[in-house]
């Protein structure tokens, strides 16, 4: 049974010529920027941010400050159920390549950064809502995120994970704002220092059964943590520029969609809560519709329900269960 569940992954570069294709989600930060009249300067904006921010953290043997370029590619997971005929658009991330205008080489970043998912939206805006409609008090479904969880752990350990990607994947995401951070004194080069939360959240616990731990570390002349979500040892496991690629990314993003944490005008102390609504921070010059981001999670959600979750309910129910 494990076997009739196949991935199919597929590449598109993003670029300023990047168009979303027809099953990618909305919601999804690079598609996003990708939509009405300034999708070429948001996209050009963007990435000429990342390209800086990538050279001011690798700024070693780089005095011009120009030395790298990041190249993105969006990573397209389609996931079939054998006899089906039909390939379900599972999950979307992007994969960081680093250009080294020195040298001339191509080096590999990392695979993950943004992570988009039709099942997650399901799980927080179908099931997570039925559950505590008419409830006094907020809960969580027992198996709530198992079934995505397993489907992401069975990606990863597949043959086409291991053909495409020599390591594991990193999945950077914004800070929670309903929890305390409390700075360490532990101190890395690239990532800077890392911030200890005061508890545990419900997107960790639902990354936890996909198989991934989380740390949270605020890099250099950054001004807020970012969660860090991977497999193994986050430190050890990857080089300093895959680092930089994924914070150069990320960060990128997040200044765009949460600036009111990321692009806040005075930087997280020793003890730090964010504020999403802080009012002392500063715009990008991009373009970006949050309210509409919010509305869309939804309609994904049912999507997800009408099409993969309904239509496979017994297959999938079996999947699961026998699924080690």
């Amino acid at each position: 049974m494990k076997n009739d569940l196949t991935f199919a992954i597929n590449s598109i570069t993003f670029d300023e010529n990047y168009q979303p294709s027809d099953s990618t989600r909305i919601t999804t930060n690079f598609a996003n920027l990708a939509r009405g009249d300034s999708r070429e300067q948001n996209l050009r904006n963007a990435l000429r941010m990342i390209d800086n921010r990538f050279n001011a953290l690798a700024n070693w043997d780089n005095p011009q400050g120009d030395r790298y370029s990041v190249e993105l590619e969006i990573i397209s997971v389609d996931l079939d159920i054998k006899g089906s005929g039909e390939a379900f658009p599972s999950i979307e991330v992007l994969k960081t390549n680093i250009l080294d205008r020195k040298t001339n080489e191509r080096i590999e970043g990392i695979v993950g950064n943004n992570f988009s998912s039709y099942v997650r939206d399901y799980d927080f805006s179908v099931v997570l809502l039925e559950h505590n409609k008419n409830q006094t008090r907020f809960s969580v479904p027992d198996n709530f995120g198992d079934l995505h969880g397993k489907l992401f752990k069975h990606f990863i350990q597949s043959d086409s994970y291991k053909q495409h990607f020599k390591k594991r994947p990193v999945i950077c995401l914004s800070v929670s704002d309903n929890k305390i951070y409390q700075r360490s004194e532990n101190h890395h080069p690239v990532l800077g220092y890392e911030y200890l939360p005061n508890e545990s959240s419900l997107t960790e616990q639902y990354f936890q059964k996909m198989g991934l731990q989380v740390r949270y570390f605020m890099p250099p002349n950054s001004v807020a943590p970012l969660a860090f979500y991977f497999f193994g040892d986050l430190l050890n496991d990857y080089t300093n520029l895959e680092l930089i690629s994924t914070i150069s990314t990320m960060e990128t993003f997040q200044k765009i969609y949460r600036p009111e944490i990321y692009n806040a005008n005075a930087a997280a102390g020793k003890r730090y809560q964010p504020n999403l609504n802080n009012s002392d921070h500063s715009l990008t010059q991009i373009v970006y519709d949050r309210e509409e981001r919010s509305q869309l999670a939804k309609e994904q959600g049912k999507f997800a329900e009408e099409t993969f979750i309904k239509p496979y309910h017994a297959v999938l129910e079996q999947w699961s269960a026998n699924y080690a």
